[in-house]
């Protein structure tokens, strides 16, 4: 199965998360969270990390990840891994292939014509805010 990651960037106060606007599909003109491929043989918090830092510019001194949850979907033979994490301190934002924004927590995130996933970003903001951020 190939691997995937997505991982959810809260801003230093946590009022903010950081999300990408996809210039291609899939999601074409949605916003989704940033992540990528996990390489074969690559330990997933280490994909994390270097797709954060290839995508955004943000280093892990800039911000300390949590393993939050895990999907499989058996029928598109693949996974995501989910990690969260929120800024120690504010950073200068690089752009990769994506334009980079700051959206509010306060956002509907189950919204389909706006956000990327299918719900599944709702769903994951959901888990943050009731039950914190996962496994560091």
């Amino acid at each position: 199965m190939q691997g995937y990651n997505c991982i959810m960037v809260f801003s230093t106060d946590s009022k903010q998360l950081l999300f990408c606007k996809r210039r291609k599909d899939p999601y074409k003109g949605l916003y989704n969270l940033v992540g990528g491929k996990i390489e074969t043989g690559e330990e997933g918090m280490k994909a994390a990390y270097r797709e954060l830092l290839e995508e955004t510019g943000i280093g892990g001194n800039d911000i300390e990840l949590a393993h939050m949850m895990d999907f499989n979907y058996y029928n598109q033979n693949c996974y995501v891994e989910v990690y969260a994490g929120t800024l120690k301190q504010d950073v200068e934002l690089k752009e990769e292939a994506n334009p980079l924004v700051w959206l509010a927590v306060t956002e509907n995130f189950f919204d389909l014509t706006r956000f990327a996933g299918e719900g599944n970003i709702g769903h994951m903001l959901e888990q943050v805010l009731q039950y914190g951020m996962g496994e560091k």
